[in-house]
This record gives structure tokens, C-alpha cells and sequence, in this order.
């Protein structure tokens, strides 16, 4: 099959785009890519002047539909789907040509999507919020299909004696500074603990953790070293008491892919992907956090037999194959 995917690839790290791209190579289809961030004037001029940023969203899309038009896929997923407009779902579907969204982000701005929604065959969303917004609004064709893992890429790996001086540490957290991470992670503050991940300058000068943060945007060839040289691995999902969230983050699949032990908070989603104390432990809050990390970090058998039963699990079933598998295959029968 020739599959058209649109969507973001950051230039400073590789994302999941990657990693769905190459789930598309591995099935053995052929794929067809779209930068749908492939702005003509900067962002900063069109958050600003409002005519520019639609005469560049509709360029965008205009040559996505030219696209389509020349190489004529047999089907089309937008990931994200933010730039897509209505109408370019809409004259894809004229062709003949099956279009799904997956959508990826929490919905703090779910807008744009939900104005092309009805025009999709089919939604898949990364998280349940997104699904009860989208049956909020009287849609039925949609499928929670999570994020996952790359086994080509996210895997155990043996690290120099020099490589286990700069990453080891008994626990981990990889990921962008929110309140929510910080407060929790401070609990945790005067153990050996590693944290990575960008906008960690923001926590005040007098916290305890300060010292404990690199401010950087890593690539995943650094974090999976990270992964592989810890003994305990924290997942802490974004949270502002403001906007739903309940998806799996896609650090939970990779780091249980590269054979961690997980300790992750009581994320929705997660609950239903995995079993608390078998492929992972689940947390409550930062009391409860500190007792497990003190628990487990004592108990290496047991930790190790999670782990491995995770790391088992997240291979067997969620994979980005098993998941454009899953997509592609609804995608036909509807």
C-alpha cells in the first residue's frame, strides 16, 4: 500500500513522527511523508497578523492536497491534525481516498480539529480525553489508540564504564518542567536522582532538586543510555487541573521498552494498558511515591521481575506496527 502521512518532525530531536514513519517502512507499505509545519513566514509574524498565518495554513494545505493528488495514496493519516483544514479532508475524500487523524497532543487548543472532525472516516486518539470530547460532540467513528514503542530504537543496550559514570543514578526522570513533575520530584530531591529535559530553569533557586536537572533537549540515543543505566524510572504525566489528560505518555512505552522498571503516577489510561505491580507500580503521591522508591530500590528481585514482565508486555503489544496494524485495518473495514 502507499500511505500519505502529514504531520510535524521537530528539528531539534526525533519524535514519534519518526517512529510512525518507520512503522509504516517496517509493514512493508510505502510511505508517502507531508511536513504539515512547512510555514513560509515565521511564527512569531503569524501569531500576530492573523491574515498571514490562514494565507500560510491554506498554502500548506493546498500543496498537501496537490500531493495527494500526484501520488495518490491508499489511504491518509494526519497526526495531530491542527493545520489540517475542513475542506482538504473534505476534497481527499472526493478522490476515493480513506483519511484518518490520530490525534496526539492534550487538548489545550482542540478547535481547528474539531471543526475537521466530522470530515475524517475515522478518528483515532493517542488519549481517552480526546475520545470523550470527540463523543461529546456526536461523533462515533472513534478508536483510543495510544502512542508506543520502537524496538529498533528503544531497547537494552550495554553502556561504557564511561557511559554508566555520566547516566547512572538509582532513579530517572526524562522530560520537560512542569509544577506538577517538580513537586513531586522535589519529595525525591535527597536521593540519587537524574533529571533531564528542558525548562527545568524554571524551578526557583532555592529548590532542592536545582542541582539534580540538566536543562537540555535531548535525542533518543542519549535518554535510552539514560534508561538503561537506572535502576528505577519515573513517569510523570502533565497536569494542570485545568485541561484533561489521561493519555500514556509515549516515555512510558519507550522506557518499558528498554527494559526499566516503571514507577508511574495513576494515569487514566495507563491503568487500563498495564497491571499495577506486575508490568509496572503505579503512585498516588508524593508520600506514596517516596515509600515505593524506597521499597523497590531495596528490593531488586522484585523490581527486576516487574521490569522484565513490562518490558515483555509493551513488545508484544504496543509497538507503532501493532498500531498502524490496529488503524489500517479499521480504516478498510469502515
Amino acid at each position: 500500500m502507499n500511505i500519505l502521512m502529514a504531520g510535524y518532525h521537530n528539528p531539534n530531536f526525533v519524535n514519534t513522527m519518526f517512529y510512525r514513519e518507520q512503522a509504516i517502512n517496517y509493514l512493508g507499505h510505502h510511505l508517502i511523508g507531508f511536513d504539515d509545519r512547512r510555514f513560509l513566514i515565521p511564527g512569531r509574524i503569524r501569531s500576530k497578523i492573523n491574515f498571514l498565518h490562514q494565507w500560510d495554513l491554506e498554502r500548506l494545505n493546498a500543496q498537501l492536497i496537490s500531493l495527494v493528488k500526484a501520488k495518490r495514496p491508499d489511504a491518509c493519516f494526519m497526526i495531530g491534525g491542527q493545520r489540517v483544514l475542513p475542506a482538504t479532508v473534505g476534497k481527499i475524500k472526493k478522490m476515493g481516498i480513506p483519511v484518518a487523524l490520530w490525534t496526539t497532543d492534550v487538548p489545550i487548543d482542540f478547535k481547528n480539529i474539531l471543526e475537521a472532525a466530522p470530515f475524517y472516516d475515522q478518528l483515532f486518539c493517542a488519549g481517552s480525553e480526546a475520545c470523550d470530547i470527540f463523543h461529546a460532540h456526536g461523533l462515533n467513528n472513534v478508536n483510543l489508540v495510544p502512542f508506543g514503542c520502537d524496538p529498533h530504537y528503544h531497547k537494552r543496550i550495554s553502556l561504557s564504564q564511561a557511559e554508566q559514570k555520566q547516566y547512572a543514578h538509582d532513579l530517572v526522570f526524562i522530560g520537560s518542567y512542569y509544577p506538577n513533575r517538580a513537586k513531586l520530584l522535589e519529595a525525591l530531591a535527597n536521593q540519587d536522582i537524574g533529571v533531564w529535559g528542558p525548562y527545568w530553569q524554571q524551578l526557583p533557586q532555592n529548590s532542592s532538586l536545582k542541582k539534580k536537572t540538566v536543562n537540555i533537549k535531548m535525542n533518543y540515543d542519549q535518554w535510552v543510555k539514560i534508561f538503561n543505566a537506572s535502576k528505577i524510572n519515573m513517569v510523570i504525566h502533565y497536569q494542570d487541573g485545568k485541561v484533561p489528560c489521561h493519555q500514556a505518555s509515549p516515555k512510558l512505552f519507550e522506557a518499558m521498552a528498554c527494559g526499566c522498571f516503571v514507577l508511574c503516577d495513576r494515569q487514566k489510561d495507563v491503568t487500563h494498558l498495564f497491571k499495577d505491580r506486575f508490568h509496572l507500580v503505579f503512585f498516588d503521591d508524593e508520600n506514596d511515591l517516596t515509600e515505593k522508591v524506597r521499597y523497590f530500590l531495596g528490593h531488586e528481585e522484585e523490581r527486576q521481575r516487574i521490569a522484565a514482565q513490562g518490558h515483555q508486555e509493551v513488545l508484544a503489544k504496543h509497538t507503532y506496527q501493532d498500531r498502524f496494524r490496529q488503524m489500517l485495518e479499521i480504516l478498510h473495514k469502515g
